[in-house]
C-alpha cells in the first residue's frame, strides 16, 4: 500500500502525462522511491499516468566498483528487441557495438570518429534518436548516485534536449553522491517546453506509520505503538516492513535487527576511519542523540580529533544531524545494529565512560544514568539511579515513565528481596494513573502471593493489594477479582485507617460488579466515618468524591452538584487536585448516564484540565470515554466513529475506557443497519463478559442487543436478553441506568404477546424511579406510558435529538407533515434506517415528495447520491441485496439498480471491490457523511410499542 505520497504521486503522474518531462526523485535508502515509481508507471495505459501507448523502460545503476559506461541506459534499450521501427535515423547505427541484440534492426555503423568527445556526442544523439523513434516512452533510471560519469552525462544530455515523447524519471540518494556532487553533474534547469519536477521524499509521520502498519499486518495498531514504531524506524517504509516481520514487534518487544540492515550498517561503519568508527560506536552506546562533546568524550576523543571524526561519520550518512547540536542515528534500528555489533567488553567499557561523563552534568540525566549503569553491570548504581528517576518522573506527572522504571526494577531477579516490597508499593501507587496494567498487575500479584509476602507487615501488603485491586477494577476491567483484592485489603489495612478508607471508597463505586446498591452505600458510609477521623484533606476529597458519584446514580444530582462545586473551590495541594480530577471524571460519567448534560459537561471540562495537569492518562481516558457517550446523546455523530476508534487504539486493553468506545461504535452501527458489526461491538463493550462489565454500559448494550434482535425478527432471543438485563438492574437497584433498557424490553414483551410482563416491568420502573432526579429515565418513562409527544419534548430538552426524533415519529401517528419532519431529523443525524422507515411510510401514503412546484431532481453525475452512498456502505460491509432492502425499506429490484450504479460510479466490477474503492473502507452514511464517528448514551429509547 502506498502511504503518505498522494501529492508526490499526483505530481509524478502529471509530469509523465505531459512529455517531454524530467522528474527527479530524491530520498534516503528505503524511503519509498522505487515504490512511488512503480505505482506511477503501473497505472493503466489509458489512465492519467502517461500518454496512451507509452512503454516503460526501467533500469537502475548497480553499485559496481567499476561500472560499465552507459550500462543502465543500454540495459533498458536492449529490451526493445523486436519492437524497433524499420525506418530509423542513420545516427542510430552508432549503437550497434553497444546493442548487439538490436544489430539487425539498426542502421549501419557510421564511420569511426577519432575524437572521443565527438564520438560520445554522436552516441548520445543515437540514444536520443532511438528513444524518439519508439516514443512515447517513460525512461526510468534508479539509483543515480551510483551512476558512472558517462551515464550521468548521457542522462543530462537527454534531460537538456529530450525528444517530444520522452518522460524521464530519475531517483537518487543525496547522501550517497560523491562529496559536493549533484545528481546530473551540475545544477539542472529545465529548458523551455520541458515539464520538470523535483520530488524529495521524506519519511512517514506517525499517522503514516500507523496506516502502513495496518496495511502490512491487517491490524489497526494503537497510536502509542505507532509512535514507538516511528521512533524505531524513523518512518522509513522499507525499515518498517522488515521490523514488522519480527514476532512480537507489535506487542512492544524489541525484535532483532533485520539481516540486510545489519549487514548494511556493518559495511558502512567498516568504511570509516578508526576515529570516525569510534565516534559511531559511542553514539550507539549513548542511544539517544547527543552533543559533539559528549560523543567525543565517550569515544575517548577531544578537540579537533573529535570534530573531524564526527564530520566524517556525518558525511558518510552513518550519523545524522538531529538539530540543536545533537547527533545520532537516522532510526533506532540503525543504532541497534551498530550496538549489537560491538563485543560485550567494549560495550561495558563505553557504558562506564558514558556514566562518568553524564554523572558530572548538572542536573544529572537520571534515566540515562540508570540505563548505562545497568548495561555496565553496576547493579547498585543502577537501582539508585532508577529509583531516583522514577520518583522524579512521578513528581513531574509522568506516570508512564515512573511505571516503566519501577517495572524494570521489580522484574529483575537480581533485585534484593529486601527492596522488592518497597518498590512494589511505589509501583502500585504510580500504576493507578497510567494506562498500562498487564505487567504491573503481574508483578504486584507476584509480590502479594509469594511466600515472602507473609513476612511483610499487614499495612505494606494491604497497600499493595489495595492498589492492585483498584488497578484490576479500573484499567483491567476484572471487577470480581478487583473487588476481592480490595475487600482483603480492608482487613489488612486495620492499622492504616486512611488507606482502609480509600479501599472502602473504591468498594462504594456502584458501577463495579453486580452487588446491590445498598452494599455500595454501606461501604461509602464506612469510608466517610474513617475519613472524618483523619486529617488528610486529599483523603476526604477522595472518599467524598466517590460517595457523591454514588448519590448521583441514586438521583440526588442537585445536592451533589453544589457539594462538588464547593470541593473544587477549596482544592489546593497537588494531591488534592489529583483527587478532584478523579471526582470530576466520575461525576461527569454519572451525570451523563442520568441525562444531566450540562452538569456532565461542566465536570468533564474541569476534569480534563485537572487530569492533564496531574499527568493522569487513565483519568483523561475515562473522561474521553464519557465525552464519546455525551456526543452520541446530543447527536454529534460526525467523526464520532473515528474518534471512538482512536480511543480504542490509544488505550488498548484498558477496559474502563474501551467499553465506552465499543458501546458508541455499536450504537452507530445499529442506526446504520449494520447489525453484525453492532453486535460485535456490544459484545466487546459488555455482553461478552457481563460479570466484569460496567453496570450502566451493560444495561445500554443489552438494550441495543434487544432492539437488534427485534429488527431481525428474533422475538424469543430479544425477550431472553431483556429478561437477563432487567434482572441485573433489579439486583443493582439503580433504575436510572435503565433509560434505554426498559423501553426496549417493553417493545419485546408486547410484540411477543407478553403483556402482563410488560405491565409488571413498567410498574417496577415507575416505582424504582420514584422521585429521583434522572431526566433521561423520566423521558423514557413518558415514552413507555405512550405519551410520545411529552417524551419527545423531554428528550429534546436533555438534549437527546435521536430519541426525540423517534418519539416524534411515534407521535405523528401517520400524519404526513409530521412524518416528513421526523424523516428530516433522522437525515440530519445520519440515522439511515430510521429515515428510510419514514420515507417508506410516506410512500405508502402516496406522499413521497413534499408538495409545491417540482424543481427536478439533482443530478449527481459520477458522484454517489445520498441513497447510493447508503447502499454502497452496506455493500462494503457485506450485506446482500435482500438485507439492504430490509435495512433501507426498499424493494430488492430498486436495490439491484442502486448497486449497479454504485459499481459503475466507483469503477469496480464486483461487490468485494467496493470497500477498496472508498476512501475509508466504506462510504460515509448520512448527509455529507454525518454518521462517521463517536461517543454514547441513548439508542432507540423512544421507539416502543
Amino acid at each position: 500500500m502506498l502511504v503518505g505520497r498522494t501529492g508526490e504521486l499526483h505530481a509524478l503522474l502529471d509530469a509523465m502525462a505531459h512529455p517531454p518531462s524530467v522528474a527527479l526523485i530524491e530520498g534516503e535508502a528505503g524511503v519509498g522511491k522505487t515504490r512511488l515509481i512503480r505505482e506511477a508507471v503501473g497505472h493503466p495505459v489509458s489512465g492519467p499516468g502517461r500518454p496512451p501507448g507509452a512503454r516503460v523502460l526501467a533500469g537502475a545503476c548497480p553499485p559496481l566498483r567499476e561500472p560499465f559506461p552507459y550500462g543502465p541506459v543500454f540495459d533498458v534499450l536492449r529490451t526493445l528487441e523486436g519492437t524497433v521501427p524499420e525506418r530509423l535515423n542513420p545516427v542510430c547505427g552508432a549503437l550497434r557495438p553497444y546493442l548487439p541484440e538490436l544489430a539487425n534492426q539498426l542502421p549501419p555503423d557510421p564511420a569511426l570518429l577519432l575524437d572521443p568527445q565527438a564520438a560520445a556526442h554522436r552516441l548520445f544523439r543515437a540514444v536520443r534518436a532511438l528513444l524518439a523513434a519508439v516514443s512515447p516512452v517513460v525512461l526510468v533510471v534508479e539509483d543515480l548516485h551510483w551512476a558512472d560519469d558517462g551515464t550521468r552525462d548521457l542522462l543530462r544530455f537527454l534531460a537538456d534536449d529530450p525528444p517530444p515523447g520522452l518522460s524521464t524519471v530519475l531517483s537518487y540518494r543525496r547522501e550517497d553522491l560523491r562529496s559536493g556532487a549533484l545528481p546530473l553533474g551540475r545544477a539542472y534547469r529545465h529548458p523551455p517546453g520541458v515539464t520538470s519536477v523535483v520530488l524529495p521524499l521524506s519519511p512517514l509521520d506517525v499517522a503514516g506509520v500507523r496506516t502502513l502498519t495496518a496495511a502490512l499486518t491487517g491490524r489497526d495498531v494503537p497510536a502509542v505503538t505507532a509512535r514507538r514504531l516511528h521512533e524505531r524506524t524513523a518512518g522509513i517504509p522499507f525499515v518498517l516492513e522488515f521490523v514488522l516481520e519480527e514476532p512480537g514487534e507489535l506487542d512492544g518487544s524489541q525484535g532483532a535487527v533485520p539481516l540486510l540492515l545489519r549487514d548494511a550498517m556493518t559495511e558502512r561503519v567498516a568504511g570509516l576511519s578508526e576515529p570516525a568508527a569510534a565516534a559511531v560506536h559511542a553514539a550507539a552506546v549513548l542511544r539517544v542523540p547527543a552533543a559533539e562533546e559528549l560523543i567525543g568524550a565517550v569515544a575517548g576523543q577531544h578537540g579537533e580529533e573529535a570534530a573531524d571524526a564526527l564530520r566524517e561519520a556525518l558525511r558518510a550518512g552513518v550519523l545524522h544531524d538531529c538539530g540543536e547540536d545533537r547527533y545520532g542515528f537516522r532510526h533506532g534500528l540503525a543504532q541497534q545494529a551498530v550496538y549489537e555489533g560491538l563485543l560485550r567488553p567494549d560495550r561495558r567499557r563505553l557504558h562506564r565512560r558514558a556514566t562518568a561523563v553524564l554523572a558530572a552534568q548538572k542536573p544529572p540525566p537520571l534515566v540515562q544514568l540508570a540505563h548505562h549503569t545497568r548495561k555496565a553491570g553496576d547493579l547498585t548504581a543502577w537501582q539508585t539511579y532508577a529509583e531516583q528517576a522514577a520518583e522524579s518522573a512521578r513528581k513531574l506527572g509522568d506516570a508512564a515513565l515512573a511505571v516503566e522504571l519501577y517495572e524494570g526494577l521489580l522484574d529483575d531477579p537480581r533485585l534484593p528481596e529486601a527492596d522488592r516490597a518497597r518498590l512494589a508499593v511505589r509501583l502500585s501507587r504510580a500504576a493507578l494513573f497510567g494506562l498500562a496494567h498487564r505487567r504491573s498487575s503481574r508483578l504486584l500479584r507476584r509480590v502479594v502471593s509469594s511466600a515472602a509476602s507473609a513476612e511483610l507487615p499487614d499495612g505494606v501488603r494491604g497497600e499493595i493489594r489495595l492498589n492492585l485491586g483498584l488497578l484490576l477494577n479500573n484499567q483491567a476491567g476484572r471487577h470480581e477479582q478487583g473487588r476481592l483484592d480490595t475487600e482483603l485489603a480492608v482487613d489488612e489495612l486495620h492499622e492504616r485507617p486512611e488507606l482502609a478508607a480509600r479501599a472502602m471508597a473504591g468498594l462504594a463505586m456502584p458501577v463495579w460488579g453486580e452487588h446491590p446498591v445498598t452494599v455500595h452505600a454501606h461501604w461509602a458510609e464506612r469510608a466517610e466515618e474513617l475519613a472524618a477521623r483523619h486529617g488528610d484533606r486529599a483523603l476526604r476529597i477522595a472518599v467524598r468524591g466517590n460517595h457523591l458519584t454514588l448519590r448521583v446514580c441514586l438521583g440526588d444530582g442537585d445536592t451533589v452538584r453544589g457539594e462538588a462545586e464547593k470541593l473544587l473551590a477549596d482544592g489546593r495541594s497537588a494531591a488534592e487536585r489529583v483527587e478532584l480530577a478523579r471526582m470530576c471524571a466520575n461525576a461527569a460519567d454519572a451525570f451523563a448516564w442520568m441525562g444531566r448534560s450540562a452538569d456532565a459537561e461542566r465536570f468533564r471540562d474541569e476534569g480534563v484540565r485537572l487530569a492533564g495537569a496531574a499527568g493522569a492518562p487513565f483519568l483523561s481516558g475515562i473522561i474521553e470515554g464519557t465525552a464519546l457517550r455525551m456526543a452520541w446523546t446530543r447527536g454529534a455523530w460526525r467523526g464520532l466513529a473515528e474518534r471512538a476508534r482512536t480511543v480504542l487504539a490509544d488505550a488498548p486493553g484498558v477496559s474502563g475506557i474501551a467499553s465506552d468506545a465499543h458501546l458508541v461504535l455499536g450504537l452507530l452501527a445499529e442506526v446504520r443497519g449494520e447489525w453484525d458489526a453492532a453486535l460485535e461491538h456490544l459484545d466487546a463493550a459488555a455482553l461478552g463478559d457481563p460479570v466484569n462489565a460496567p453496570a450502566p454500559v451493560l444495561a445500554a448494550a443489552s438494550a441495543a442487543a434487544v432492539r437488534i434482535r427485534l429488527e431481525r425478527g428474533e422475538s424469543d432471543e430479544a425477550c431472553a436478553e431483556a429478561a437477563r438485563a432487567l434482572d441485573r438492574v433489579r439486583r443493582k437497584g439503580v433504575w436510572g441506568w435503565a433509560a434505554e433498557l426498559v423501553p426496549a424490553a417493553l417493545t419485546a414483551y408486547r410484540r411477543a404477546d407478553r403483556a402482563p410482563e410488560a405491565h409488571d416491568v413498567l410498574a417496577e420502573f415507575t416505582a424504582g424511579l420514584g422521585d429521583r432526579d434522572a431526566p433521561a429515565a423520566r423521558a423514557a418513562l413518558a415514552a413507555c406510558r405512550g405519551d410520545h409527544s411529552r417524551a419527545a419534548e423531554q428528550y429534546a430538552a436533555l438534549p437527546a435529538p435521536y430519541p426525540a426524533a423517534l418519539c416524534a415519529e411515534r407521535a405523528a401517528e401517520g400524519e404526513v407533515e409530521r412524518l416528513r419532519a421526523a424523516a428530516a431529523r433522522f437525515e440530519a443525524l445520519g440515522a439511515v434506517r430510521d429515515a428510510a422507515r419514514c420515507r417508506s411510510a410516506l410512500r405508502e401514503r402516496g406522499a413521497g415528495a413534499p408538495p409545491g412546484p417540482r424543481r427536478g431532481r439533482r443530478g449527481y453525475g459520477n458522484e454517489l447520491s445520498p441513497r447510493e452512498r447508503d447502499v454502497a456502505r452496506l455493500v462494503a460491509t457485506g450485506h446482500t441485496n435482500r438485507e439492504i432492502a430490509d435495512v433501507l425499506f426498499l424493494s430488492p429490484r430498486t436495490v439491484e439498480q442502486h448497486v449497479a450504479k454504485v459499481l459503475r460510479k466507483l469503477n469496480v466490477s464486483v461487490r468485494g471491490e467496493v470497500r477498496e474503492a472508498t476512501p475509508d473502507g466504506a462510504p460515509d452514511g448520512g448527509p455529507d457523511g454525518a454518521l462517521d464517528g463517536g461517543p454514547v448514551d441513548s439508542g432507540r429509547t423512544g421507539a416502543i410499542e
